[in-house]
C-alpha cells in the first residue's frame, strides 16, 4: 500500500525530491521503493529526467490502477470501522467560503461529534474538483456554476452579492442603487481562478455591461481594504459581510435584480458514505439561518 502511495506522490509532483518532502521521508527511501515497484513490474514506470520525472506508458496504467487499489482499500477500511461518531472528515471549501460559513458549521458538528475529526483543505475551484474526485477530500463546498464530473451536486443556498463602497462614495447618498449607476466606477475583483470574480461579470454581462477591473487580488479581505482605499468598488458575498465590523465600507442592496451566488456541496458517489459523513452534510443543509 505504501509503494503505490508513493508512486501516486512521485507522479504527482514529478520529482522524487518534492514527494519525499511530502511524505516526510528521504529521498534514498523512495526511490528504493519506487525501484522495488519497478523490478515487480519488470519495467520503469518513470522516465528519469534531469530534474524530474515522467510517466512511462507502464506508469500512465498504473497511476489509474493505483488510484482504484488505495480507494477500495480505504474505503472498505472506513466501511469496517464507521461507527457513526468516529472518523476523519476532509472539507474542502473556496477561500470565499471556507473562512465565513465553515467556522461556525464546525463548532456545531464538533460539539456533537466530539470523537469526530475534520480536516479543512482551502482552494480554488477546480483544484478542489480534482481531490474529491481523486478521493483526496471528501466533500467540497463551492459556488455553482462547476464542471463536476461524476461527482454529486447539492445545492445549499443562494445568497445576495452586496455593493461595497468607500464611505465618502457619491452613489451612497442615492435611495436606491441600480446596477446602471454603478457603470461609471472602476472595479477592484479577486484574480480570475476564483469563481467569483467570474459571477460578478457573468451578472453585470447579462445586463450589457462589463465591468472594468482595475485592480485584482487573492484574497476578499484585500478586495474590502482596497475599496475602504476608494480604490474602487465591489461585490461581496453576504456571508462575508456579516462578519465585517469595519466603518470603514458601506454595503448597499442592488435596487433591481440583485446578483447572488448559490453555494452548493460536491462529493464523489463513487465512494463509500460514512453516517458520520452523511451527519455532517446535513449540518451544511442546516446551516443558514440558525441561531
Amino acid at each position: 500500500m505504501d509503494q503505490l502511495r508513493y508512486f501516486l506522490q512521485v507522479a504527482e509532483r514529478g520529482s522524487f525530491t518534492r514527494a519525499a518532502e511530502d511524505l516526510m521521508i528521504s529521498q534514498p527511501a523512495l526511490s528504493r521503493s519506487i525501484q522495488r515497484l519497478e523490478e515487480e513490474l519488470g519495467q520503469p514506470v518513470f522516465e528519469r529526467k534531469t530534474r524530474s520525472v515522467a510517466l512511462t506508458d507502464a506508469g500512465t496504467l498504473l497511476q489509474a490502477r493505483a488510484r482504484q487499489v488505495l480507494a477500495i482499500l480505504e474505503d472498505t477500511k472506513a466501511e469496517i470501522t464507521d461507527d457513526g461518531e468516529s472518523g476523519c472528515i476532509r472539507v474542502g471549501a473556496i477561500p470565499t467560503i471556507a473562512p465565513y460559513f465553515l467556522p461556525e458549521i464546525l463548532r456545531r458538528f464538533s460539539a456533537a461529534f466530539p470523537k469526530a475529526t475534520l480536516i479543512v483543505q482551502e482552494n480554488t475551484t477546480n483544484a478542489l474538483l480534482k481531490t474529491c474526485s481523486q478521493g483526496e477530500i471528501d466533500l467540497a463546498i463551492l459556488a455553482l456554476p462547476v464542471p463536476a464530473k461524476y461527482l454529486e451536486i447539492e445545492k445549499l443556498f443562494e445568497e445576495e452579492l452586496l455593493l461595497v463602497l468607500p464611505p465618502n462614495h457619491p452613489l451612497i447618498e442615492k435611495g436606491k442603487i441600480k446596477l446602471n449607476d454603478v457603470k461609471p466606477y472602476p472595479f477592484v475583483l479577486l484574480e480570475e481562478t476564483h469563481c467569483l470574480s467570474d459571477n460578478i461579470v457573468s451578472f453585470c454581462r447579462q445586463r450589457s455591461f462589463h465591468p472594468v477591473a482595475v485592480e485584482r487580488t487573492s484574497q476578499l479581505a484585500m478586495v474590502q481594504e482596497l475599496v475602504s482605499l476608494s480604490h474602487g468598488v465591489s461585490m461581496i458575498p453576504a456571508m462575508a459581510r456579516q462578519l465585517d465590523q469595519s466603518n470603514r465600507r458601506v454595503y448597499r442592496s442592488i435596487a433591481d435584480r440583485k446578483p447572488t451566488r448559490t453555494v452548493a456541496v460536491v462529493w464523489n458517489p463513487y465512494r463509500f458514505q460514512s453516517r458520520l459523513l452523511k451527519a455532517f452534510r446535513e449540518f451544511l443543509r442546516c446551516g443558514q439561518g440558525e441561531d
